[in-house]
């Protein structure tokens, strides 16, 4: 399927944006012509300071990334953002042996992953989990994988409601990734990895600028490596040309594709028993890992041109289309017997497929009127995806969805007959998605900045039950608002305010979740409130303090004047408040450091069922956690690291009430703390290595779950030798 760019780019907005898109011109037109407004022109830089070089600032910076054009859709330092906002460099990355999402964020204050049943990301922000607030280059890319990071520059967490920038969900967060640009520094460069369990991976970035116009980038890698989990393989490689042309001083043209492919073993982990995990070897396998093959395949093209114009009006416009064809079984674990010598097993498989395309506009101005400097931001967004999901349950012999085998011995041989049962999805989606927003950063005075942003909007989705031929529709229309004030004592440092508001429409993360009962609810609304202070500490060295509180409501809970426990509404549903710490960057030259303190209190305010009752603790959020990355750099050829991380225990799903049938419904994941370590080996100015170890004094601990009965054991001791070169 080819994209459809132009009409992504040029067709017209639907009725209901008309007006505002009218009033885009109109706001340009009185930039240009209002006589109070002063205009003022930007210095010319040879390159466009565009997505490529703000990732080269984040790598340049080592653990320290100093501006974000993404929070804002502009350049701006991160002193200057209201918003708790995390970057993981390249630098911290390499130093980390870094090769996946969950690893990049796992010295992230407030940020951990849930287990997605070992077919997916799923990162659980401020209490708020979801599959699908991930973004790239600031545009959506939400299907359900595992995400690499050869072609990746820097990683960006942004905690708490981001709906007023990016849209629908990002209700507790959401990461982006900095891709990878070409740009006119030559670079030849490749890793080679080689560690415990077959870790077997190479990449290659190389970067070639053709003249002074036009300059090619391309990134690979390739993994074949096997696990401590028995039975549990992982193969994937990907490919990344980039293109840049630069036809003038003021314009940048880039252009990109990406064929990446993942095939691996769906690992749902191990069951629970009485309140805690089964006493197993953590390499045990719950079920059949031959009969658990996932595999993704993912084609995406995006390009972007920017231009600033004589007056200093910056135009920008993005696209990205992606294809992804998904498909995943697993033969996974159930609930352990009573007796505490026997598992259940069940099994299906679920074929995925998305075709995405999104646009993007954005217009930014910088004028002054009266004494206030304004930075205003003009935008529009356009977008289209198709989804088809179709489900099968596993069978067993004797026609049984289910067989208990010994909990001794986990595993079952038996065939499996795939097919749908009575409740297996068999449905289709196409959604669209019109947006305009605008958004002001004010300089009332060199001490008092002010930002304020507005976003509408109309997220429509026609969803197709292919079974039995209903179709649903559901329309919203959104508001997304976002306020800030900041504070500055002095140069260095900020103290910020911050409101905001997103939405999570009825379709849900994936767009499959519509049904005849909720289609005409109103969508999930999620109210953040957070202060904070920020400040560059030293010239590379900055710490962040934010305390918040997330509000999640319009959530379906039973009705308190129903004595039935049947009829529900929508009311306040969910509360996460807490407090978050981050420092990064080098405490000396030869120091650096990332890592960070979270408190998370994280509660049901309402009863969602017989058992989840008000006041009821979210699963997978512990209360505290620490972690404390260290580098430091004993001379110019020896180096070493140390880092620890501390999380106390949580609940491996949220929090239910005790019954007859289930005298332990619920099941605690200890508290652990691990540390890890890394030597560091330049051997010239091209060519280093570096040993890494994870969990050095080999803890046992158990890192998340997917529900009470599929709960993943943490790696043991694990090694990584990487030959890092770069001319």
């Amino acid at each position: 399927m080819k994209p459809d760019l132009q009409s992504a780019v040029i067709a017209p907005p639907r009725p209901a944006l008309l007006p505002l898109a009218a009033a885009l011109p109109m706001v340009l037109a009185t930039l240009g012509s209002t006589a109070p407004v002063e205009v003022h022109a930007q210095s010319v830089e040879p390159v466009l300071p565009a997505v490529v070089v703000t990732a080269g600032d984040q790598r340049d910076t080592g653990y320290n990334a100093r501006a974000t054009s993404t929070a804002t859709r502009t350049d701006t330092p991160l002193r200057d953002t209201p918003q708790s906002i995390s970057v993981v460099t390249a630098a911290e990355m390499r130093d980390r042996s870094v090769q996946n999402i969950a690893e990049a964020v796992r010295y992230v204050p407030g940020v951990s992953f849930a287990q997605g049943e070992g077919n997916r990301e799923t990162p659980i922000i401020r209490g708020i989990s979801s599959t699908g607030d991930f973004f790239i280059d600031g545009i959506r890319d939400d299907v359900q994988y595992y995400r690499d990071l050869y072609n990746i520059e820097a990683v960006e967490v942004f905690r708490g409601p981001n709906a007023m920038i990016f849209g629908r969900g990002a209700t507790g967060g959401l990461i982006n990734r900095i891709g990878k640009q070409a740009n006119w520094q030559p670079l030849y460069g490749a890793s080679l990895t080689l560690g415990s369990h077959d870790n077997r991976r190479v990449t290659a970035d190389i970067n070639q600028p053709i003249n002074d116009v036009a300059a090619v980038r391309i990134t690979g890698m390739y993994e074949n490596s096997d696990s401590y989990r028995d039975g549990v393989t992982l193969e994937r490689s990907g490919i990344n040309p980039t293109l840049s042309w630069r036809p003038s001083s003021k314009t940048l043209v880039t252009a990109g594709y990406e064929h990446f492919k993942d095939d691996r073993i769906a690992d749902r982990g191990i069951s629970s028993y009485r309140g805690a995990p089964v006493g197993t070897d953590r390499s045990t396998f719950f079920g059949n890992a031959k009969g658990s093959p996932t595999g993704t395949e993912l084609d995406a093209v995006s390009a972007s041109i920017e231009h600033q114009f004589d007056n200093g009006l910056v135009l920008r416009n993005r696209t990205r289309w992606s294809t992804q064809d998904k498909f995943y079984q697993n033969v996974f674990p159930g609930a352990v017997n009573a007796a505490g010598t026997r598992v259940a097993i069940s099994a299906y498989n679920n074929a995925t497929s998305r075709d995405s395309l999104f646009n993007q506009t954005d217009v930014i101005a910088d004028f002054q009127t009266g004494p206030v400097r304004h930075k205003l931001l003009v935008g529009m967004e356009l977008g289209k995806q198709d989804t088809t999901n179709f489900r099968k349950t596993g069978y067993f012999p004797g026609n049984v969805t289910s067989v208990n085998v010994p909990l001794s011995d986990p595993t079952t041989n038996l065939p499996v007959t795939y097919r749908q049962s009575a409740s297996d999805a068999d449905n289709s989606s196409k959604s669209t998605v019109s947006a305009l927003y605008v958004q002001d950063q004010l300089e009332l005075t060199p001490q008092f900045f002010v930002i304020g942003g507005l976003r509408y909007d109309r997220f429509e989705v026609d969803f197709r039950n292919n079974r039995n031929g209903q179709t649903i529709n559901a329309d919203d229309h959104l508001m997304s608002p976002r306020v800030g004030v900041i504070y500055k004592p002095v140069p260095a440092a900020s103290i910020y305010a911050n409101y905001s508001i997103a939405y999570q429409p009825r379709a849900g993360d994936q767009l499959s979740s519509l049904s005849v009962t909720n289609a005409t609810l109103k969508p999930e609304k999620f109210k953040n409130y957070e202060v904070g202070v920020k400040w560059d500490m030293a010239s590379n060295l900055t710490g962040s303090l934010a305390l918040y509180q997330l509000d999640r409501t319009n959530v379906i809970v039973l009705d308190p004047t129903d004595p039935t426990n049947t009829r529900t509404m929508l009311a306040d549903g969910q509360r996460s408040k807490g407090i978050e710490i981050g420092l990064a960057g080098n405490l000396t030259s030869a120091w650096s450091v990332s890592g960070g303190y979270s408190y998370v209190d994280a509660k049901m305010l309402a009863d969602t069922s017989a058992t989840i009752r008000d006041g009821a603790e979210l699963g997978q959020v512990p209360s505290h956690t620490f972690t404390l990355w260290n580098r430091y750099d004993f001379s110019p050829m020896w180096g070493a690291g140390v880092g620890v991380i501390h999380r106390t225990k949580m609940l491996a799903s949220t929090e239910q009430v005790a019954t007859a049938s289930n005298a332990y419904p619920n099941v605690t994941l200890p508290g652990y703390t691990r540390v890890d370590a890394a030597v560091f080996l330049t051997l010239s100015k091209s060519l280093s290595a570096q040993l890494n170890v994870e969990n050095l004094f080999d803890k046992k601990y158990y890192i998340n779950a997917n529900s009470n009965t599929n709960i993943t054991p943490g790696a043991p001791r694990t090694f990584r030798v990487s030959l890092n070169a770069a001319f």
